[in-house]
């Protein structure tokens, strides 16, 4: 049984960064995607990047971390990590990992309901 576990979160300023982790446990067979997604109050699900290991080709589903965020994975099996910068008020939310997603055609997928695992949340708040 797959098991997620994400830690990292925090509060901090506008400006400020926060580096948050996902570990994972009991990933067998063959490889799937990974992806961080968030949830604000009142708001849909949204995923923030998503990862292929085998290739480490990480993906950034929202224009506005681009340049700000990295996903990223040293080696197969050890935690996927999200490093954000530059933190603004609107990236605040619970960030959730998730794994099993497809990669098809060169892309992960993107849709939530597409990933079969998910962990409990990390909370970020940023105040301005």
């Amino acid at each position: 049984q797959v098991h997620l576990v994400e830690s990292g979160g925090g509060a901090v300023q506008s400006g400020g960064s926060l580096r948050l982790s996902c570990t994972a446990s009991g990933l067998t067979g063959s490889p799937t995607c990974l992806a961080w997604f968030r949830q604000s109050p009142g708001k849909e699900r949204e995923q923030v990047a998503n990862f292929y290991p085998p290739i480490k080709f990480a993906y950034y589903s929202l224009l506005s971390v681009k340049d700000r965020f990295t996903a990223s994975q040293d080696n197969a099996g050890s935690p996927l990590y999200l490093e954000m910068n530059n933190l603004k008020p609107e990236d605040s939310g619970t960030y959730y990992c998730a794994a099993g997603g497809r990669w098809f055609n060169g892309a992960c997928a993107r849709r939530a309901s597409y990933y079969t695992t998910w962990g409990q949340g990390t909370q970020v708040t940023v105040s301005s």
